[in-house]
């Protein structure tokens, strides 16, 4: 698990409300603190250019539809390439990987800063970036994902699913709120090269990561070489399918996040109900209160990151998302909606945590991958199936009626599925 040469710092067993605070236990092996240090990198980075690429599309086009269409060229080899990823990443060494899509990402960054430079007025060619960047992405996260289990011990992934997740939810936080300052003061083209430059600084500690040979479920010996077609993505859901705890914590995701994602409601929330504190002014709290609950879910993640009983942690987690959905529809003041919206990101970060866990500790290192491939999708593409769903009904209905209705469903189909397939209520982690 670790470099030669590079023992674990050992550490005095954290008391009082240190053992609260956020579970710090994984930065103390030295591959995942570079791993976990090139997210840190990225993390605000990345969300710079999440921002500036919309911008970019609106003010070629002043069509919020063409930014729509830029949404869906990205979505696309995000999901086909990250199912590909994970069986790629099955197949090779997991450290080589990274370094060749992290390069991918910086390069398209890159070119994303020249055509901004050159004042270019191509959708087209901002398309097809995109794409780019997100065929790299959908292979890069899988495999970085999977790489966790192979640089901590198992009892410390709960608490090393944490310390990623926060990095993460911080960057959606910080990131456009430093992308809409900068932009008025140094322009767009500024904003991809910051992200360009960030990455390349990531790629110097992926580089000193150890080896991430394959494993060989067949005894010919680590790093034999594999396939990476259709059949092995075949293979990775009869695997899912063979263990019912995986699906389950698939399908935990999907309920809460399908039903329960409310995100496409707030423009509406902004306008109708909470218009009186001022439309900008309600929407931005709308979407800062779930990654800021996130965020503070990782910061005391010391409450959580010991638990064993992960089956049990998810379903409560996703209860207690969709009360808290439920609870921010229900609410007449804005700012009680953004209280229990920022509740329902701690639950989310708490099911994030035990998700990944179960799923890193149940797949084998050769299926690892190829399972975080299929995670990457089904975060990526719930929330946008939840936008369409959301969207209709709160036309329909309206808005809190929606979004008080998806956080009902959220907490009854959970209670459903946790009744009828005890497998995920009765898993325990090693």
């Amino acid at each position: 698990m670790e470099e030669a040469g590079e023992p674990v710092r050992e550490t005095p067993p954290r008391t009082g409300v240190r053992r609260l605070l956020m579970d710090t236990r994984p930065l103390r092996h030295p591959a995942f603190r570079r791993l976990w240090s090139s997210t840190t990198v990225t993390a605000v980075g990345s969300q710079l250019t999440a921002v500036a690429v919309p911008k970019q599309v609106y003010d070629v086009t002043g069509s919020s539809a063409w930014v729509g269409y830029a949404s869906l060229a990205g979505l696309v080899p995000l999901v086909l390439f990250a199912l590909w990823g994970g069986a790629i990443a099955d197949s090779m060494d997991k450290r080589r990987l990274l370094l060749i899509t992290n390069a991918g990402i910086a390069a398209t960054s890159l070119l994303f800063w020249v055509q901004a430079a050159a004042g270019a007025q191509s959708v087209l060619l901002l398309m097809v970036l995109l794409a780019a960047q997100q065929a790299f992405f959908g292979i890069n996260f899988p495999t970085r994902s999977a790489s966790v289990a192979r640089l901590v011990p198992s009892s410390e992934l709960p608490a090393a699913n944490a310390l990623v997740s926060t990095v993460s939810a911080t960057g959606m936080v910080l990131g456009p709120l430093l992308a809409g300052a900068l932009i008025p003061l140094a322009g767009l083209p500024e904003l991809y090269l910051v992200d360009a430059l960030a990455l390349c600084a990531a790629l110097v500690a992926v580089w000193r990561l150890p080896a991430l040979p394959p494993s060989d479920p067949s005894g010919r010996g680590a790093g034999a070489p594999r396939r990476a077609g259709l059949r092995e993505v075949a293979a990775g859901f009869r695997y899912i399918a063979a263990h019912q705890v995986l699906l389950l914590s698939f399908l935990a995701d999907i309920v809460a996040m399908v039903l329960g994602m409310p995100r496409a409601l707030f423009p509406q929330l902004a306008a109708t109900a909470y218009g009186s504190w001022g439309e900008g002014f309600a929407l931005g709290l709308l979407f800062a209160a779930i990654p800021l609950g996130a965020v503070a879910g990782g910061l005391l993640s010391g409450t959580f990151s010991r638990v064993r009983r992960h089956g049990l942690m998810v379903i409560g987690a996703v209860i207690a998302w969709g009360a808290a959905v439920a609870g921010s529809g229900l609410s007449g003041s804005l700012w009680w909606a953004v209280a229990f919206l920022a509740l329902g990101g701690v639950a989310d970060m708490v099911s994030m945590v035990f998700r990944g866990a179960i799923l890193q500790s149940v797949a084998t290192d050769a299926m690892r991958g190829r399972m975080q491939g299929v995670f990457t999708v089904v975060v990526a593409g719930g929330p946008r199936v939840a936008d369409l769903l959301h969207g209709t009904a709160g036309s329909a209905l309206g808005a809190r009626t929606a979004v008080t209705g998806g956080g009902v469903l959220v907490v009854v189909a959970m209670l459903a599925l946790a009744l009828t397939m005890p497998a995920l209520r009765r898993y325990r982690a090693a």
